[in-house]
């Protein structure tokens, strides 16, 4: 029984984050040439599309995210030349470059905002969200940006505020002005001319901007947070069909947008033959911590597996018929996943096999990020001054404001700073882990065992266990095209599902615990054991039924069973 997929539907995405992947200048930051130089490293892992975080000129206040220019490359990073080779040499391979879009605002120093910012006549002059001051001269909304403090700031030569969702130096696009979306439509198509493979789009769930009017306060700073009130206006998705019909159709490309806080009862209009994207990132799964509140990180909760299994499960559901779902338990924006969904002090290697197994056998394409197939894992530097990440610096601050001791706002930075995600690819067992030969910009994590070189020697690693989960994955068909259903929905300590293709099927289960799990055995009765996330040596005979500390198995109805990629 075969169900016709996309190329995209049918192979991994890996992120990069290009800073952070492999510098071959020494300057201390990666580049287009490294990501040119790992891409049969990226085969390795059945990868077909590699999405990169933004290369596109910026004064790095938020590390690419303010842009200057849309349609040119940072030279920190490279060439345009650079970037067309990227381009021509992963498309040999069969691999698609993905740009990212950050279309809710630009940089400051962007040429439109200086234009629009010089006087309120200019031909720019409401390509951006301005408004008057309040009649006190105080700021027009009671808006917290997403970075924290107002999300409004002054301007002298126009004599008012400007909108910035983010960091003040990310002004807000005026999207209710066509000349604006025609720009950003006619920047997308020029990198479409260059042969890219689709796009991510960042933020997109605030570009329509609501009635500016105060919120009640959430906080004793006296302000609102800005999600709450500006996200998902009505209206926003006659701007997205907009987009699509302009750039997204006729294109054998796919698209994901980023959109926390889109339910998954509202995929249907944002994904599939209504909707304007292939896939959407939505943060459900990964805000169980917050219960669905503001991502203050010193508010986070205690969450039972029960939370994660239903967030998971709904996405599942809400895209079964109609729509296809990226599956991530990290990126850029994220803390590393074994030290956001396994407990404290569980065994490293069993907790990144358990979140591969997952990620690798729900139903959708998998999104790897870099370092994830090797365990990377979080840091814990001594101080704040340690951390680059705007945001880790804002909530410290937010915290300390709350009353909270600098130990504790520290830890709470610890534990979902962006900087965990952001340390050097650690390629080698060499200085640095082979990620740079002059200075990184972010130190590199201190254990060199989760290296490549390592992992590459050792059929029991991390990463030999994505390999292998990769073949398997494009061996047997139900992983990619059978229907999902959860099994065990109560149990707090196991999660399992079984995917199903007329007479294929498979059936994961992974303990998230420290505790040995039971299940019932008939779930996987008569079926072929796929997958086991402990080491070779370690393998249990035992009949179905039990999972081991951190366990994770897969079993299949399929008689053949797969083996691993080799390094090309």
């Amino acid at each position: 029984m075969k169900k016709s997929l996309k190329w995209w539907q049918t192979s991994q995405v890996y992120q990069i984050y290009p800073k952070s992947f492999l510098d071959t200048t020494g300057s201390g930051t990666g580049d287009l040439n490294g990501i040119t130089a790992r891409l049969d490293y990226l085969k390795t892992l059945g990868v077909g599309a590699v999405w990169m975080t933004p290369v596109y000129p910026s004064p790095m206040v938020d590390n690419g995210y303010d842009i200057a220019d849309y349609t040119a490359i940072d030279p920190s990073y490279g060439t345009m030349e650079d970037m067309e080779r990227l381009i021509a040499e992963a498309k040999k391979r069969g691999i698609r470059i993905v740009m990212d879009l950050v279309y809710n605002h630009s940089s400051d120093q962007h040429p439109w905002f200086l234009a629009s910012k010089k006087d309120r006549t200019n031909p720019k002059a409401d390509w951006y969200v301005w408004r008057d001051a309040k009649p006190d001269g105080s700021a027009p909304t009671n808006w917290r940006s997403i970075f924290g403090g107002s999300a409004w700031t002054w301007c002298e030569e126009r004599q008012q505020y400007y909108l910035h969702t983010f960091a003040p130096q990310q002004p807000d696009l005026n999207w209710a002005n066509p000349d604006v979306r025609q720009a950003l439509y006619d920047a997308a198509n020029f990198w479409l001319d260059k042969g890219v493979g689709g796009f991510r789009i960042d933020a997109i769930v605030y570009i329509k901007k609501p009635e500016f009017k105060d919120g009640q306060p959430d906080s004793n700073d006296g302000l609102v947070d800005i999600h709450a009130m500006e996200a998902n206006t009505t209206g926003i998705l006659d701007y997205l069909h907009e987009f699509k019909e302009n750039v997204f159709d006729g294109h054998d490309i796919f698209t994901v947008g980023e959109a926390n806080g889109v339910p998954a009862e509202d995929l249907d209009k944002w994904v599939g033959d209504n909707g304007v994207f292939d896939m959407l990132f939505e943060f459900s799964h990964m805000d169980v911590q917050f219960l669905g509140g503001a991502e203050v990180w010193c508010h986070a909760k205690p969450w039972p597996l029960t939370a994660l299994k239903k967030a998971l499960t709904a996405s599942q559901t809400a895209t079964a018929n109609n729509g296809w779902y990226p599956i991530f338990f990290e990126n850029h924006d994220q803390p590393r996943c074994i030290n956001h969904f396994l407990p404290e002090g569980a065994d490293r290697d069993l907790a990144a096999k358990g979140m591969a197994t997952v990620l690798m056998t729900l139903r959708g394409t998998p999104f790897i990020y870099e370092g994830q197939e090797i365990g990377m894992a979080n840091v814990a530097w001594g101080s704040i001054e340690c951390y680059n990440d705007l945001s880790s610096h804002n909530q410290y601050r937010r915290a300390l404001a709350e009353g909270h001791t600098e130990a504790a706002a520290l830890h709470s930075v610890h534990r979902f700073s962006r900087d965990n995600a952001r340390t050097p690819m650690q390629w080698t067992r060499g200085t640095h882990s082979g990620f740079t030969t002059g200075l990184p910009w972010l130190p590199v994590e201190h254990d060199r065992t989760y290296t490549v070189e390592n992992e590459a020697e050792n059929a029991d690693s991390v990463l030999s266990y994505y390999r292998r989960l990769a073949k398997q994955r494009a061996e047997i068909e139900c992983l990619t095209a059978g229907d999902y259903t959860e099994l065990l929905t109560a149990d707090e300590s196991i999660y399992a599902f079984r995917r199903t293709l007329g007479a294929e099927a498979t059936v994961t289960l992974v303990n998230f615990t420290a505790e040995t799990a039971s299940y019932d055995a008939d779930l996987v009765r008569g079926m072929n054991r796929l997958v086991d996330s402990y080491p070779t040596d370690a393998q249990a005979d035992e009949e179905p039924g039990i999972l081991r500390p951190f366990e994770a198995v897969v079993y299949t109805t399929v008689a053949t069973l797969a083996q691993p990629f080799q390094e090309q």
